[in-house]
Formats: C-alpha cells, structure tokens, sequence
C-alpha cells in the first residue's frame, strides 16, 4: 500500500499497459466535459446531496466509473437508542437501493476506515485480496473491479473527513484511463460537493439573519421595544468581555435541558467551573454533583471509579464501593479530560451513556443511574475521530451541545478584572494588604498567558508572594526578571538562546531595585507554537518530509519494516516514499 497526501493508496503496482503516455487525448476531453455537467448541477442545486446521483451518473456516462456511491457519517441517533452499527450511512448511490439492504454491503466498512482515518485517495485493483471477499459488494464479486474512492471533508474543517466518494471501473472497460485520472476527477467532484455545502451553510446563515434584521425592523416600525435580556451572572465568573458573555449566554440556555454539554477549550479557561455553572443553573442544582478526571486514572481503575465494585471483586477490594455514576445519581457527572479514555473504555462508557445501565466489577444485577453528563476536553475530538483514537458514536453522544470557552487572549478587557481578584484572594488567605502598582496592571495586560487564567493566578500569586513592598511594581513581574515559563518556553521553541530560571535550572528571585532602571524586557505576546505530538501519536504518509525518513531509514537500519514501524507507517508506504524522494536504499 502507498499514500502520499493527495495521492492514493494503491493496493498493487499498475498494469504496464496503463500508463500515461498511451492514454488517448480523448479520455481528457470526456474528463473535463464531465466536471463541467458535475459543476453546472451543483451550481443550480438547492440541495448538493439530492443531487449526488445524477452525478454519478455523469461519471458513469462520460467516465465509464460505475457503481458510485456517497457515504456520510452517520449522525447521533435522536431516539436515544443503541445507535447504529456503522460509523456511516449511505447518503447517494448510482443505482436503486433495496429498503433493508446493508450499508456495508454498498461500501465495506473496512474501506471507509481506511479513508476516514487517512484522509487520502485510495484506489484498490483487487479488493478481495486487500481486504476479504466480504469487502466486495455483493453484486461485483465474480467481477474484476478496480476500487477509486477519495475523501469528502468537512467545509469548515478540511481536516475532519465527513465522508467517502467512492466508483469503480471494470477491468474490461475501452475507457483507457489511467487510475490516477479517476483519482483527479473524483476529487475535483468532491471539491466542488465540498463547495456546494459551504455555499449552502453560508446562504442558510445569512438567511437566519436577515430574518432577525426584519424582526427586529417589524417591531422598531410597530413602536415595540426590543426585548432587553436581563444579564446572566455566574457565581466565581469574572468578566464582562463579549467572549465570555456569550458563553454565559449559552449555558444560560442549556443549562435547564437534559442533553449532554461538551465544553471545550485551552487548558485554563475554567471547564470545571463553567460545568459546576451548569449544575447550578440546572433543575438538578439540588443533587450532587461529581467531578472525575479521566486523564488522571487508569483504565482499570476508572472502570472501578465510575461503575464501582463488589466486595472481592479483586485483590484490595475489601468492602462494596459505589461507583461515580451511582453517586451522582439525581445530579450531573462531570467527565473532566474525556479525550484521554482509551478505546476500549469508550466502549465500556458508550452503553451507560445511551441506555443509562451499568453493572458494577465483579457484579452482575443490571443498575440505572438518572445522571446529567457534563463533559470536557482540550483536545480536537474532531481530529482524534478522523484518526480513528475516538469512537464516533460516543463523539455524537457527549457533543450535543458544544460550548467552546475562550482563551484569555481572545478576552483581554477581563485580565485586569480577573487579576484584581487573585490579589484579594491572595491577601486574604495571607492576611496581607499587596496591591499592584498602575504600570504593573499595564504589563499584565499586555501578555496573551497561553496558559490562561491559571497562569495568571499564578503570576499575580508569585509576585504578590515575593515583593518587599505593599505595592507590587512592574519590574518585580516575572516577565522582567526573566522568570516567566511562558516566555522561555517560547524562546526554547523558536530556537533562540534562552536566559531565566527555566534554562538554568534555578528559579530566579526579583531583585530590590536600586535605582537603575533596566530595559523593559517585552511581556510575552504571542501563544506558544504547538509542540508535535510523539512519533507513535503522529500520522504519517509518504509526504513524509525527506530528512526525516532518511532518519528513520537509518535508524533502523534501512529495513523498511522497522522504519515503517517507527514512523507509523506500513512498509509499502515507505517504499513509496523511498520512491517519490529517490532515495537510494542502503546495504548494510
């Protein structure tokens, strides 16, 4: 198998007589007279989707690429039931689909993963070799069949793959075309389907608000007030900013509802706080309300904090322990870190959360728990779904209703607020009277604090901590003294020589000032660059760049085997990008 990005996975090397020289002028014609009739529909289509079989179609028509179909992912299922089997559904075929007839009978779903998680065209010559007979749809088998499939993503995403476009060519066609042409046609579809959705999104939009617009003219020109909203306060929620206000005005909102709340947002932007906000507000403000941090347990322990155990249900497990979901039962349950559950967990956590049942370990009588979930991650679930690390049943299922918290860069009329507090808090757990001079202020609010709004605690607490005075000056901050783990952290990450605590292994105290006033260092301004996840998390493909899979090829001893292993690839890949960069495979 290869793969490069925006180029196909292929299953096995091309016919010889299939190559690019030979193919007759005309199949370009026909190609481009077929993205022409592909573009002239959807631009007349109110709906993309309704309009996707007639494209297929064309491509059959014109292109001789037969069999196509659209799969999308399946939606979360409104009933509340036991969701459906397939990660996708079939959104448009070329051809009339029976009432019961199986989804992964019209596209295997073993295919589909493969475009899921690569998010790279695929082509397969022979499917039953690649993948078993039971990835062959039933009406081709017996048949030689090349696959061609390509991902569709999501128009506002375009790293989240929402679906597949997939056809295929009988290996006795007259067309001539080479695969890498229905790839490129595919493709170019599946753009301009892209096209058509955010065409759609974006009209449906401003549709919603010029019908606000005339409402609003309708009751300015009736002499009718505009309904004023009376402000939603949150106890322990400082800030007046419009980002934060409108995720106030959110959990306002959801808050009285039953369905699950995901809040996402940067490490330090007050998830827990927001979520006890929603119990608060709630019907159930009454019940418990219990915190779990998922990242922080192991599996099997996390299975013992959520479901509880009987007694010996294990070695230490000397008395009955009830579990988290049964002690928040009447209450809401707050799933800190839901992005850090393994696989297999979310499987064990998927059932409770659509049929409300558990059992405890070692336990065998069926329990129920009436539980509200509030959950919370900084991590792109979106991303984590497309890889294949996060089920998309469970995605649907805690993700009701998102709300993403701000940044404390994105908020900065709320640090000032938001510091003055730290402070009161600071002297009246201290007994102390510490405030911050003017141009401290003014130096606070000038930094983006990637950490947020506990970096901030943070930094008003050290300096309040080491001042010799009642009043905090500017060039006590951290920041001035080459203290701030954020500024070093940037300077580490943008290669440059770093000086501070943080470099030298030693943290540094804030000198008394004498009188000399030193060059103001500049408060960190920008948000650090992400650090790449480890080898094993990342994605590769075989636009792997070429120093690193000469690296990789020398560290394990140019066997492609070990170097695919290393760079999360499969040794075809690799040959591929051997292929691509000519690079000369080594004896050794």
């Amino acid at each position: 198998m290869r793969t490069t990005e925006g180029q196909p996975h292929v299953m096995q090397p091309p016919i010889p007589e299939m190559r690019q020289s030979t193919r007759p002028l005309a199949t370009d014609r026909l190609a481009l007279d077929a993205i022409y009739e592909v573009a002239r529909s959807f631009s007349t289509a109110a709906d993309p989707i309704q309009v996707v079989p007639d494209i297929l179609n064309v491509l059959s028509s014109f292109l001789d690429l037969r069999h196509g179909v659209l799969a999308l992912l399946s939606e979360p299922d409104p009933a509340g039931g036991a969701g459906v089997t397939n990660p996708y559904k079939i959104a448009a075929t070329a051809f009339s689909l029976g009432p019961d007839e199986d989804p992964d009978d019209i596209l295997s779903g073993k295919v589909a993963k493969v475009l899921f998680r690569s998010g790279v065209p695929l082509i397969a010559f022979d499917l039953e070799d690649e993948f078993g007979i039971d990835a062959v749809p039933k009406r081709l088998r017996g048949q030689q069949q090349t696959l061609v499939a390509v991902p569709l993503r999501d128009p506002d995403k375009t790293h989240f793959v929402i679906g597949v476009l997939a056809a295929y060519r009988s290996h006795d066609t007259n067309q001539g075309a080479l695969p890498e042409v229905d790839v490129r046609v595919l493709t170019m579809v599946a753009s301009l389907l892209e096209q058509a959705l955010r065409f759609r999104r974006r009209i449906a939009r401003d549709r919603a608000r010029a019908q606000e617009d005339t409402r609003r003219l309708m009751q300015a020109f009736r002499g009718q007030p505009e309904p004023v909203r009376a402000p939603i306060s949150l106890d322990g929620i400082v800030g007046d900013s419009p980002a934060i206000t409108d995720v106030i005005e959110q959990v306002g909102r959801v808050a009285s509802k039953r369905t699950p709340v995901l809040l996402r947002g940067e490490s330090g932007t007050g998830k827990e706080l927001f979520a006890r906000a929603v119990h608060s507000l709630s019907n159930r403000a009454k019940g418990p309300f219990v915190r779990v941090n998922c990242a922080a347990l192991s599996e099997t322990l996390l299975e013992s904090e959520l479901f509880g155990h009987e007694k010996g249900s294990f070695t230490g497990a000397t008395a009955l322990k009830k579990g988290r979901f049964e002690l928040a039962d009447g209450g809401t349950l707050f799933l800190d870190e839901i992005g850090d559950i393994s696989p297999a967990f979310q499987t064990k956590l998927l059932r409770i959360l659509q049929e409300g049942e558990f059992e405890r370990v070692g336990g065998t009588r069926t329990m129920k728990a009436d539980v509200r979930i509030v959950a919370a991650t900084n991590r792109d679930l979106e991303d984590a779904v497309a890889q294949g690390e996060f089920r998309a049943d469970l995605y649907f299922r805690i993700c009701v209703v998102p709300i993403v918290l701000p940044p404390l860069r994105d908020r900065a009329g709320d640090i000032r607020p938001l510091a003055q507090v730290f402070l009161d808090q600071f002297n009246k757990a201290n007994g102390t009277d510490v405030r911050f001079a003017p141009d401290a202020f003014d130096v606070i609010c000038k930094c983006k604090f990637p950490g947020n709004v506990r970096e901030l605690e943070n930094c008003v607490n050290r300096a309040a901590s080491l001042s010799d005075g009642k009043v905090v000056m500017a060039g006590e901050l951290a920041c001035r003294q080459n203290a701030c783990l954020s500024a070093d952290l940037a300077r580490l990450r943008e290669g440059a020589s770093p000086v501070g605590g943080l470099a030298m292994g030693r943290i540094v105290t804030p000198s008394v000032s004498t009188g000399a006033i030193e060059p103001e260092a500049p408060a960190y301004a920008e948000p650090p660059a992400p650090v790449p996840p480890p080898d094993g998390a990342r994605r590769k493909t075989a636009n792997t760049a070429k120093d690193e899979l000469i690296a990789a090829m020398e560290e394990a001893g140019w066997v492609k085997a070990k170097a695919a292993r290393l760079l999360g690839m499969t040794p075809r890949q690799i040959g591929y990008a051997l292929q691509k960069h000519n690079i000369e495979v080594r004896k050794i």
